[in-house]
């Protein structure tokens, strides 16, 4: 619901939370997958700035502006988890994002948000020692 929401507002330039309602009046879903899903779309609202520089900094040769709005969407989503929406664990976070691209994306998605998620990931959260 959040990925399709943020895509939808990133594609048409309105609010992601409008768009997440629409998602959810037109689903009808769990309570908990509808909590879950605003509290991404508000967490990346609240961190926008912090993520898109995270992503842009890790993508080299591949500026937010260039990349398809599937994929923006994703690592966007992706990356306010990891750092966060610390409940998640990495590997969940990391697996959904991947599956997401996949079925939404081009061919070279998957692997191309694999990649950039996968150095966030350790920024993120770094394995203690």
């Amino acid at each position: 619901m959040a990925f399709r929401a943020l895509y939808q507002a990133d594609v048409t330039g309105e609010p992601a939370d409008r768009c997440l309602a629409e998602v959810i009046e037109e689903l009808a879903p769990a309570p908990e997958a509808e909590r879950f899903a605003r509290e991404l779309i508000g967490t990346l609202a609240a961190h926008r700035e912090e993520v898109d520089s995270c992503i842009a900094r890790v993508s080299r040769n591949w500026p937010l502006a260039r990349m398809a709005a599937t994929d923006r969407s994703v690592l966007r989503l992706a990356t306010a988890e990891l750092f966060y929406v610390l409940e998640t664990p990495v590997r969940v976070a990391l697996d959904e994002a991947i599956e997401i691209a996949k079925k939404y994306g081009m061919e070279s998605s998957g692997g191309f948000v694999n990649g950039i998620l996968d150095r966030l990931a350790h920024e993120a959260r770094p394995a203690t020692p």
